[in-house]
């Protein structure tokens, strides 16, 4: 059986039940791959404690044949795969939109992310043995043992669903592995999707049943909840009808090092972060000192061709006495950047929080 990890003891916790934690912004940039200790947790509600050799994950739905799973099944019948990939929950920076107006949710700083080797079967030969239908309008649903809390909803076991043309991409995996080791039944255990490219929400833990079927799933996260809504929504005024689904992952930058309201020595300072453009390449980092008038481009580390991973950036900039807005922006293969303030992105959810990183710090 899997108990909570203790490897844990300096994570910033927003919540206790359910379990909802981020890591201080310099240990998350302390290495290209995120220590499992260090990587945020995510939680809707009970973290079940399953027994690896016996817990199954059953393949339902529009299939042939129908599998019934364990972690020794999927090592003995696959060739597992080794993926290494960003996972970031879509309300990653809801802090700042908070600083606009009021949103639902925890007020997350930049470090609801982190990158992970991933290991386990890709979720495109399990569905081939089962004799998976192909149609690209078909959807995989992902149904899990814990128990949500769903606001405003009756309490229900986590579930979600992807696009088959993404399931069947051949990266998104059903995973019984990070950074080498078994999973933590804070991240999954035994057997967690992992989807990478998209908001963590689409990763669902303690996954219980795989099904293939016509429509997304109808299950609360799905249906209700991981929405991006326009700005004249507010939680009284919610329609999901209007709400757009979260799946792939905005463009997005946040300095790591120094922290935010740190006092510094004037002078030479190096500044530290990360940006993030799904699958696109990061191909520039700019770094502001005073506010977004003066820009500097950062360096972009080379950590060799990892598409589904984060992008490592660094610069040493002069700094006077006095106190000083250092601010981020980065730009993708497209030529795309990101919005400048909060207020353009500003959602009652607090979703997708993607403006310019902004820090205050004070140099003496």
């Amino acid at each position: 059986m899997f108990g909570l990890s203790r490897a844990k003891p300096d994570l910033i916790v927003h919540s206790e039940e359910p379990l909802n934690a981020e890591p201080p912004l310099d240990r998350l940039r302390s290495g290209f791959v995120t220590k499992t200790a260090d990587f945020y947790i995510r939680s809707h509600g009970n973290l079940p404690d399953l027994d690896v050799e016996t817990h199954k994950v059953r393949v339902r739905g529009k299939v042939g044949q129908r599998l019934d799973l364990t972690v020794d099944d999927l090592r003995r019948r696959f060739t597992p795969k080794t993926v290494t990939a960003v996972m970031q929950c879509a309300g990653n920076r809801r802090a700042d939109l908070q600083q606009v107006e009021k949103t639902t949710g925890d007020p997350w700083a930049p470090g609801a992310i982190g990158n992970a080797e991933w290991t386990g079967v890709p979720l495109a030969d399990i569905l081939r043995a089962a004799d998976a239908a192909e149609g690209d309008d078909l959807h995989v649903a992902f149904d899990a043992v814990d128990i949500a809390e769903n606001e405003g909803a009756e309490d229900a076991p986590y579930g979600v669903s992807i696009p088959m043309t993404k399931a069947r991409s051949g990266e998104v995996l059903l995973a019984w592995a990070m950074n080498g080791e078994p999973l933590n039944v804070e991240h999954g255990a035994p057997l967690r999707i992992v989807v990478p490219g998209y908001a963590g929400v689409r990763s669902a833990k303690w996954v219980g049943e795989i099904r293939v079927q016509d429509e997304p799933s109808d299950a609360f996260q799905q249906a209700k909840d991981y929405l991006l809504f326009p700005p004249d929504m507010h939680k009284e005024t919610q329609d999901p009808a209007r709400g757009t689904t979260i799946y792939e992952m905005p463009l997005n930058a946040a300095i790591c090092e120094p922290v935010a309201g740190a006092e510094l020595s004037a002078g030479k300072t190096k500044i530290k972060g990360y940006a993030i453009a799904t699958d696109r390449a990061i191909t520039r980092v700019d770094v502001s000192m005073n506010g977004g008038r003066e820009w500097r481009q950062a360096t972009i580390e080379d950590h060799g061709n990892a598409r589904w991973s984060w992008t490592f950036w660094h610069t040493t900039i002069d700094i006077p006495a006095g106190q000083h807005e250092l601010v981020v922006r980065a730009w993708d293969a497209a030529g795309q950047t990101q919005p400048a303030q909060p207020d353009e992105v500003w959602n009652f959810k607090g979703y997708l929080s993607a403006a310019w990183h902004r820090i205050r710090v004070t140099a003496v």
